[in-house]
């Protein structure tokens, strides 16, 4: 029989509401330092009622081989560098982290590079990324925002990312279009393998645009790259974080290379599993803790293991410092 959960979203742990699954109607988040909209869809989710809730989205040509996405459009209400944007998990308790867990952590490093995480801790076990390196798909536009729930699942599109530069108003100068073209290509070149280059003195102006996700990712691995970007509240992001590692259905399993697949509900204590989007903390940072590498929240995703129609999981929701 499938696991029961409950979803829930918000702009901080502290201020969770339920989330429809499967149900094309967002979430709506508004805090003093994030605006945005929230979706969350599961392949094959179990509802309260024991209902099986089918999602077209599944069945796109596109996303044929994900099982889960958590999808959020929105913007930053004061300027945030984008090194400073991290997403991932956060947990309140240790983790009892089955066998196969170190495979997968490898996995999960070599999906992403710029991971960071402390999943052993004996206090709050955590993984966090650049939101701008981690995210399969990501859409930027300083022009109206794309429809949100998009008609089919969004494409990278970062066409309009150098304006995000930190300082511009517009096109790249001269030098900063060659230093651009100069790193882009390098990128490029990484990813097919290629010996090509750009032509020296190159001085042509070029949008800080990918050809896809890969490109992307590759590119902002550097956190000095990261740190050119800044998204304020003229910089409208929409982001879908979907893949097929996990199974909802028969049981919650971990499907890992070379065919094995592990049992997740022998292992959860009933403690929520959150994905968050949140602030660097830094040294002095008043946000945040001082053991923690997170500060303020930007919006967050939580499950919740349902027993009975009137008894939540164990997982209490816990207060963050913002």
């Amino acid at each position: 029989m499938s696991p029961r959960l409950r979803f829930l979203a918000g702009p901080t742990l502290s201020e969770l509401e339920p989330i429809e699954v499967n149900s094309d109607k967002p979430l709506e988040i508004v805090s003093e330092a994030f605006e945005g909209k929230i979706l969350a869809y599961i392949k094959d989710f179990t509802d309260a009622e024991g209902k099986v809730l089918e999602h077209e989205y599944f069945h796109k040509p596109e996303r044929k081989s994900v099982s889960w996405s958590i999808q959020v459009q929105g913007r930053f209400i004061e300027p945030q560098s984008a090194d400073d944007i991290l997403f991932g998990n956060t947990f309140d308790h240790p983790l009892n982290l089955p066998w196969g867990s170190g495979a997968a952590l490898k996995l999960m490093k070599y999906v992403d590079p710029t991971l960071e995480h402390d999943l052993t801790s004996q206090t709050q076990p955590w993984a966090l990324s650049p939101l701008i390196s981690t995210m399969p798909y990501l859409v930027h536009t300083r022009e109206s925002p794309p429809p949100f729930p998009p008609s089919s699942p969004i494409a990278d599109d970062t066409s309009h990312l150098q304006l995000a530069m930190s300082g511009a108003r517009g096109p790249y100068s001269s030098k900063e279009a060659a230093t651009s073209t100069s790193s882009l290509a390098s990128v490029k070149s990484t990813a097919s393998k290629a010996s090509k280059r750009s032509k020296k003195g190159d001085r042509e102006e070029t949008k800080l645009s990918f050809a896809d996700a890969n490109e992307r990712r590759a590119y902002f691995a550097q956190a000095d790259r990261r740190k050119e970007i800044v998204f304020g509240p003229e910089d409208i992001i929409t982001t879908d974080f979907c893949y097929g590692y996990l199974d909802f259905s028969p049981s919650l399993a971990l499907k890992l290379p070379g065919g094995i697949s592990i049992d997740l509900m022998r292992y959860w204590d009933g403690q929520q599993v959150r994905f968050v989007c949140c602030k660097r903390r830094k040294p002095g940072d008043p946000d945040g803790k001082n053991d923690v590498p997170w500060g303020r929240m930007f919006w967050c995703v939580a499950i919740e293991l349902v027993k009975s129609e009137e008894e939540p999981a164990s997982g209490s929701l816990s207060q963050d410092v913002d």
